[in-house]
């Protein structure tokens, strides 16, 4: 299935039905009074959060979204039915934001949360609603109020604990394939992966976290260039990121290059994103001999000035991962904890790609 986190869509709320003006006329009963009905109200439009959608793909081809409009009332006491509400069920984690105004009109970061997104319009009054002791023979009724209707841009921005980044060719499909169970496309070639993938890692009984695997960056990206520029906002909702660099590129290009410049277009894409806490996981070490490896992790770690974690694996060989999925688990889980208010910390209902899987320390 296509990967669509993007779309733009019309909606329109249904306009309530009219009054009607009516009087009882029955033999014998010459003033029977007022009995038009009020109109039935138009149907609104919702948007609502479902765990089992995981792409706006539904929303690409179908542009606009209208409810019915409400019945109009009518003599002998009756009423106007209301129309039935339209519900859109997007994927969690969808940004719903007025086209006009790029207003932000609802986030849906709860499963099965309704938001109104477009209220249909109230039903008109018949005469019926006019009469009283001094207005015995009303003749006044109103129309339907409108619906409200408005054009909506939908963005998808994915929710997962931890977010992988990288040159395109690092490793980083082949991690997430180790240390879970989603299954994304792995060649030897640049951009395999061509939109993000979601998996649960589990570090043992009920210890778990969601990593999202990215498409890779290159130089240029925050101004357009590659492929990773269009999924960089899912990382925004991410606690970790996780830079995976590889340390044997077949192209002899310098690691160290590459790790700056993923650094620099993160940091033109979004500040606070480039301030997010980020480790650094040195990959396909298996492809280096004993002896130069621990040469080229030091030289890295100085040449970069880095200070803060860094991890050494092989995730074709499945090496050095076990302690790493314990420590990303153990600063996921204290930062749940610490989460502010206004950042909702429940992720257990994130539309994934790819079930859970065990993975026990080295």
């Amino acid at each position: 299935m296509k990967f669509v986190d993007e779309a733009t869509i019309d909606i329109a709320a249904g306009a309530g039905g009219a009054g009607c003006m009516s009087f009882r006329r029955e033999k014998f009963i010459p003033f029977g009074g007022p009995n038009g009905g009020d109109g039935g109200r138009g149907g609104s439009v919702f948007a609502v959060a479902d765990r089992n959608i995981n792409t706006l793909i539904d929303y690409r081809y179908a542009r606009r979204h209208e409810a019915r409009n409400g019945e109009a009332g009518r003599g002998s006491d009756q009423f106007g039915a209301a129309s039935d509400d339209i519900v859109l069920r997007m994927p969690v984690g969808t940004i719903v934001r007025d086209f006009e105004t790029d207003e932000v009109l609802a986030e849906l970061l709860d499963p099965d949360v309704q938001v109104l997104l477009a209220k249909g319009g109230d039903g008109g009054f018949g005469n019926l609603h006019f009469k009283s002791s001094t207005n015995r023979a009303p003749r006044q009724k109103t129309p339907g109020w409108p619906g409200e209707a408005r054009k909506i841009k939908l963005e998808l921005r994915v929710l997962a604990d931890v977010g992988l980044l990288g040159m395109p060719n690092a490793g980083k499909s082949t991690l997430i394939t180790a240390i879970s169970n989603a299954r994304p496309k792995i060649a030897d070639y640049p951009f395999t992966t061509l939109h993000p993938n979601l998996g649960v890692v589990r570090a043992g009984p009920e210890r778990s976290f969601v990593v999202a695997d990215l498409p890779g960056l290159i130089e240029g990206a925050a101004d357009g260039a590659g492929l990773g520029h269009l999924f960089l906002r899912h990382l925004q909702r991410t606690r970790l990121l996780l830079h995976i660099v590889d340390m044997a590129p077949f192209d002899g290009v310098d690691p160290v290059a590459q790790a700056k410049a993923i650094v620099k277009e993160l940091r033109k894409y979004d500040e606070s994103l480039y301030q997010k806490p980020r480790w650094i996981v040195l990959n396909k070490l298996d492809m280096l001999s004993a002896e130069t490896r621990d040469a080229l992790v030091k030289d890295f770690v100085k040449r970069m000035r880095w200070k803060g974690p860094v991890f050494q694996v092989s995730a074709l060989a499945r090496e050095g991962l076990g302690s790493m999925v314990q420590a990303i688990y153990e600063h996921v889980a204290a930062h749940k904890v610490q989460a502010p208010v206004e950042v909702d910390p429940r992720f257990d209902s994130v539309p994934l790609v790819g079930a859970a899987s065990t993975f026990d320390d080295d």
